[in-house]
């Protein structure tokens, strides 16, 4: 794998640690710029709305332009804004720190996705986006904990801080070694075209399943917390110790799906399909149990990456008609699950269900997502079956 895919993967990890951290920083930032803890939260909704939004709207904006000056731009955007982060006292700017920093990590990691996956052998994609990935799962394993430690032993500004100064090697390092490719669209109707690409029913049935399966992810993740302390009947102190086995879980499958998805991405996802639901149903039949808990954390964070990584993947294959805009579309997709996975959780909660309900929907998400697989499946081999000469 070229380094420049690493090095990608580098600014993945700061922004992952970035999109993440504020989970353990609320408490701080609300007291320190006089706000309450769900005026606070609103910095994490801001986020992912930016994300959504700015996947699609900034890969648009970028089609004229080549790609290392895109993914540089978008990268210097992101550290400034945490610069100003870390030395605001408004809330209120803060807020749109959040917001700008958000669109600038959804066009990043748009190009990334697709500048790595033009890059590299066209039998490599999954791989490639493998890579990029594991920056995410490592923010999740390293640098959310270490966010977390640094915003009690220093305060959440230094959070801020950190995240910027690990931007600013990335910085460098993509100046010096991404090749200077030109741009793919120097033309209007660019945009336009690569729109075209999502009449592809192949491509919006894999963008589907990618908001599924990462909306029952972040469903169960977003309330770990409770399930482990109030449910599982554990300490708070193993709270970081279970994240960080989910993290664990994530980079495993991340780098299972690196060897498996270019060349038996249909089985993975189809074992895969049929153990992720069968896992969230046992985690919440089993979530009073320590143990259970401590193991079908693990397991579901490595099935649910796994997979997820691999419909990334395909959803690059199949947008060979949009080169920039397939990125987008994958990190749109993947964001629509992010927010509305913890939102219908939070609905159950809020409907008197108890901690355990966010696992059953995140079983309910599964097993759609895996009737919409089994399906797409048939529609194939009845069409293979149909064809001349079969």
């Amino acid at each position: 794998m070229p380094l420049f895919v690493y090095l990608l993967g580098l600014a993945v990890f700061a922004m992952g640690t970035s999109e993440f951290m504020l989970s353990g920083l609320v408490p701080g930032i609300a007291l320190d710029l006089g706000v309450t803890i769900p005026e606070a939260g609103r910095l994490t909704s801001a986020f992912a709305v930016g994300m959504v939004v700015g996947a699609p709207l900034m890969a648009i904006l970028s089609l004229r332009w080549p790609r290392r000056r895109a993914l540089l731009a978008f990268l210097a955007v992101f550290l400034l804004v945490h610069v100003l982060g870390a030395v605001t006292t408004s809330f209120d700017v803060l807020l749109l720190t959040r917001v700008v920093g958000a669109l600038a990590n959804a066009g990043f990691l748009a190009v990334a996705l697709s500048a790595a996956a033009g890059l590299v052998a066209s039998d490599a994609k999954g791989r490639a986006t493998a890579v990029l990935l594991g920056g995410v799962t490592a923010a999740c394993v390293a640098g959310v904990p270490a966010g977390a430690l640094l915003g009690q032993a220093w305060g959440w500004r230094s959070a801020f801080w950190a995240v910027a100064l690990v931007s600013a090697p990335a910085f460098a390092a993509i100046l010096r070694a991404v090749p200077d490719v030109p741009a793919v669209h120097t033309r209007g109707g660019g945009a336009r075209r690569e729109l075209g690409a999502l009449r592809d029913r192949r491509l919006l049935v894999t963008l589907l399943l990618g908001a599924l399966v990462n909306g029952a992810t972040f469903c169960a993740y977003t309330y770990l917390a409770p399930i482990v302390t109030d449910v599982a009947g554990m300490g708070a102190a193993w709270v970081p110790v279970v994240l960080a086995l989910f993290g664990l879980g994530s980079f495993a499958g991340v780098t299972a799906a690196g060897r498996l998805a270019d060349v038996r991405p249909a089985r993975l996802l189809v074992m895969g399909g049929t153990a992720l639901p069968a896992g969230w149903v046992v985690f919440a039949l089993t979530a009073g149990s320590p143990v259970a808990t401590v193991v079908l954390v693990l397991v579901q964070g490595t099935l649910a990456f796994a997979v997820g990584s691999t419909l990334i993947s395909r959803v690059l294959y199949a947008a060979a008609g949009a080169p920039t805009l397939g990125g987008a579309f994958a990190t749109a997709a993947l964001n629509v699950g992010a927010a509305l996975g913890p939102w219908q959780g939070g609905l159950a909660i809020a409907a008197g269900h108890g901690f355990r309900s966010p696992l059953w929907v995140s079983a309910l998400l599964c097993a759609i997502a895996f009737a919409v697989l089994v399906r797409r499946q048939d529609g194939m081999n009845s069409q293979a079956a149909d064809s001349p000469g079969s």
